[in-house]
């Protein structure tokens, strides 16, 4: 299971019907997409809705994606909830489900110290037998993870990496550049706009929401590096940042992934936090996708 991650890990998106219920077939179909285009999978994140979804429906994400990838990619889900106990609950069921690894955001609404940062991500590793991915996201939880905390929690057998989403390089290259002489840790960009310049740093994969929208133009900046066409990858990134762009003027994520992925076609239902589209924006989105994708 501890094998190493890398490439392209779609954040996938929770599917839902016409009521705002679960819809599984809907993600099934969605996981194959998306393995079909060479990606594996990160479910339960943001671009997931995991914050409007009860923890049963977490599970089912879950079981869901492992089934649906069938061993053909790896599949990270996240467990992170506000209180060190319901993470580790909830990381002690998703374990069972044949996940590759976990990811935890740090809790959120309550400022928290850096050493109170490291307890509760310790007490998370040591509670579980799948192994961890730390996750930053600061915008968000309005709690960052400093580059020397995640050097100390590097060390933590059990903690195999971090997913930086606080949107800028300097982040990235903090983390890069901290954990450097641990080979074995791995640092996920998050930020679809940073792929390239993430793998070409070092990153060992990227976590896209973006590539719900455009599986196979994500993919490729990865399989370009990966086959040393430098040049190619950095072509690629050009269109993807500029879908990125211009779509996320509209909306922002994952509420905009979702609705262009509804106007392409596919089942994937509205989000269910408060969020709506005008038919301008609706026909504005139409027009991204035609001149980005076809």
């Amino acid at each position: 299971m501890n094998k190493k991650i890398e490439g392209v890990l779609t954040a996938i998106v929770t599917p839902f019907d016409n009521d705002g219920a679960l819809n599984p077939q809907a993600l099934a179909t969605q996981v194959k997409r998306q393995v079909t285009a060479g990606n594996g999978v990160f479910c339960g994140g943001t671009n997931g809705e995991f914050f409007v979804l009860n923890e049963r429906e977490k599970l089912i994400v879950t079981e869901t994606c492992v089934s649906a990838v069938a061993g053909d990619a790896p599949v990270v889900a996240h467990i992170g909830e506000i209180s060190t106990r319901e993470t580790i609950r909830l990381g002690k069921q998703i374990e069972k489900l044949g996940v590759n690894a976990v990811s935890a955001i740090t809790p959120w609404f309550v400022p928290l110290t850096q050493q109170e940062l490291i307890d509760h991500y310790h007490a998370v590793a040591d509670a579980l037998s799948v192994p961890l991915f730390l996750y930053n996201i600061p915008a968000r939880t309005g709690n960052k993870l400093e580059p020397e905390t995640v050097k100390t929690l590097a060390e933590h057998p059990n903690i195999i990496g971090i997913k930086d989403s606080a949107g800028s390089f300097e982040s990235l290259s903090g983390f890069l550049q901290a954990t450097k002489e641990n080979p074995n840790f791995m640092v996920l960009n998050g930020p679809d706009s940073l792929i390239h310049k993430g793998f070409v740093e070092g990153c060992a994969a990227c976590i896209s929401g973006l590539a719900n929208v455009a599986p196979q133009e994500i993919h490729a900046i990865w399989a370009r590096f990966h086959a040393g066409d430098i040049a190619g990858s950095a072509t690629a990134q050009e269109s993807v940042t500029g879908l990125r762009t211009d779509l996320y003027k509209v909306a922002f994520s994952p509420a905009a992934v979702k609705e262009a992925l509804r106007l392409m076609g596919h089942d994937v239902g509205h989000s269910r936090y408060a969020v709506s589209f005008s038919e301008a924006q609706q026909e504005t989105i139409r027009k991204i996708i035609h001149q980005y994708l076809n």
